[in-house]
């Protein structure tokens, strides 16, 4: 058994989405699940806090570009309903994440430049903060409303090494326990500091990867689970004498997903940190946002093969979990390490060029309104 080191498990200092704009470009069905909330959040703006200006936050946001229209038709609806206050939002993320391309983002120097609000609209002003989510990034009640999408399934720390799979979902007993006691105390985090942020009256929104009532979770809604194909083509490098055991024990996602049950824990007790902290949960609810690559695929068989259904499927993959590969190998030259990782995702490629049934992404989000009484 590979013993853990603290300072390897703290992932912090290196987990980051796949860069220069990469994120964005490859995860279609991120921004759709975001867009599928947008009529959710914008009933809430004439709920909005009765302060001199707004203040909005993005936590998690990569590259900014998944959520870049939902923030356009935010900022656009608030505009039309003649709410004329200065607007400030802040985009969030660890700091090893991709500022760069999310500044030149908002500000239209990238591909959608229709939805650059910041250039749109006046009186509208753009921030960064490269600090995680699990502890307070603002002043006591000065937040608006608070928005998270994919992103807080993240824990602070791994509490272990998956020792037979790379992921919490399959991990033994003892494992997933640890995992899920991590989790517990970084949701309380979560909570109570978006608490200490909010103005009274003001909405924190979150869409995060969970299990649902059925047991579904992302990548597992039928056919393959996407986790246990990372955890087979990952050991079978491994059993070719590729990498180390400490190097496939290693890449263990610092990830938990929650299910309904854990994220309404702390609502539920009045006497909990959370509810004293004056949290209210407004509304929870599953959601299944199909694998938009895998739709395409399957409305275009007379048109598509299954190499370009790889293409298409595989980068998806890559831009959120390549991280987590990468770091496992990182006492190794970049160069080895690239082509690790390179081969490690030919041969899940490979896998689905010869029987794309079953392949895909579908993406399982528990979303929740919360609110500042």
């Amino acid at each position: 058994m590979i013993k853990k080191r603290k300072n390897e498990l703290n992932t912090q200092s290196v987990l980051s989405m796949k860069g220069s704009g990469y994120y964005s470009q490859k995860t279609a069905g991120a921004k759709n699940a975001i867009d599928s909330i947008q009529d959710l959040v914008n009933v809430s703006v004439s709920d909005l806090p009765k302060t001199e200006f707004l203040r909005f936050a993005d936590y998690g946001s990569a590259d900014g570009g998944t959520s870049q229209e939902f923030w356009f038709r935010f900022v656009k609806k608030i505009r039309e309903n003649g709410d004329s206050r200065p607007i400030e939002i802040l985009y969030t993320d660890l700091a090893s994440n991709d500022f760069t391309t999310l500044f030149k983002t908002m500000q239209g120097l990238g591909e959608k430049r229709d939805f650059a609000y910041q250039k749109i609209f006046g009186n509208v002003f753009v921030h960064g903060c490269g600090t995680g989510f699990h502890q307070q990034l603002l002043s006591n009640e000065t937040l608006s409303m608070g928005f998270s999408a994919t992103a807080m399934h993240y824990v602070s720390e791994k509490p272990c090494h998956i020792q037979k799979h790379v992921h919490m979902v399959g991990a033994n007993p003892q494992e997933r326990k640890e995992f899920e006691d991590q989790a517990a105390k970084d949701w309380e985090a979560i909570l109570l500091a978006r608490a200490k942020e909010l103005s009274v009256g003001g909405r924190f929104f979150c869409m995060n990867f969970g299990i649902d009532e059925q047991g579904r979770y992302l990548g597992n809604t039928g056919g393959h689970s996407m986790f246990d194909k990372f955890n087979e083509h990952w050991l079978s490098h491994f059993k070719e004498g590729l990498i180390s055991e400490e190097e496939y024990i290693s890449a263990t996602f610092a990830q938990h997903y929650r299910t309904v049950e854990e994220f309404c824990y702390p609502f539920k007790n009045k006497e909990s940190a959370v509810s004293k902290a004056g949290l209210r949960l407004l509304s929870c609810k599953t959601k299944l946002t199909k694998c938009p690559y895998k739709n395409f695929f399957e409305n275009n068989t007379d048109k598509m093969t299954p190499l370009e259904y790889a293409k298409s499927f595989i980068p998806t993959t890559r831009s959120w979990s390549e991280t987590v590969f990468k770091t496992a190998l990182s006492r190794r030259k970049s160069e080895e390490a690239e082509e690790l990782v390179d081969s490690f995702y030919k041969k899940y490629m490979d896998q689905v060029i010869e029987n794309p049934k079953g392949h895909s992404m579908d993406y399982i989000h528990i979303i929740m309104e919360i609110e500042k009484t």
